[in-house]
């Protein structure tokens, strides 16, 4: 990945997670005053007649009043809250797809509540019934994943594990 669209860590001004921008993002902030930076520790990049940290956390200077981040639902998210595992046979498959616990037939809707990850056989197998009918059942009841900052952020934490610190109790 190019040094410059590496993840940067945005802080609030209370230091509470607010987003993650790319690295030119985040030195464009920084010059103009409005973030400083946090912490470095990826070394630093060179302009003709300049260097310049590269940031991995950076907060911004002023207060930012937003509603705290909630996690969207999309198939990624779902497959993500359910470890990228069939929950009917408990398989990890590549061939991963969504199912309806109750189908959208049968007045099921599309929420967290409803949607499953299933690898394509247990999804054929079930087809547009519901799991009493398919004689099937579920390994975990699904619901809504934690809108922590720990989760929401989680995916960028594998090659950025000094976020965690600031991660943790948001």
């Amino acid at each position: 990945m190019d040094s410059l669209h590496e993840p940067v860590l945005v802080l609030n001004a209370n230091f509470a997670p607010i987003n993650v921008c790319t690295t030119k993002r985040a030195i464009v902030l920084i010059l103009t005053g409005k973030a400083s930076l946090v912490m470095n520790g990826r070394g630093v990049i060179h302009s003709v007649s300049r260097t310049y940290p590269r940031p991995s956390i950076i907060r911004l200077g002023a207060m930012v009043h937003r509603p705290r981040p909630r996690v969207k639902l999309s198939k990624r998210e779902i497959f993500r809250r359910d470890e990228y595992t069939c929950q009917y046979c408990g398989q990890r498959k590549k061939t991963l797809t969504v199912d309806h616990v109750i189908p959208r037939r049968l007045g099921g809707n599309h929420s967290w509540e409803n949607l499953v990850t299933a690898c394509a056989a247990c999804n054929h197998r079930k087809g547009g019934r519901t799991i009493e009918q398919a004689g099937m059942r579920l390994l975990h009841t699904p619901k809504a994943p934690s809108s922590s900052a720990r989760y929401i952020f989680g995916r960028y934490l594998p090659k950025n594990e000094e976020w965690l610190p600031f991660l943790q109790g948001w």
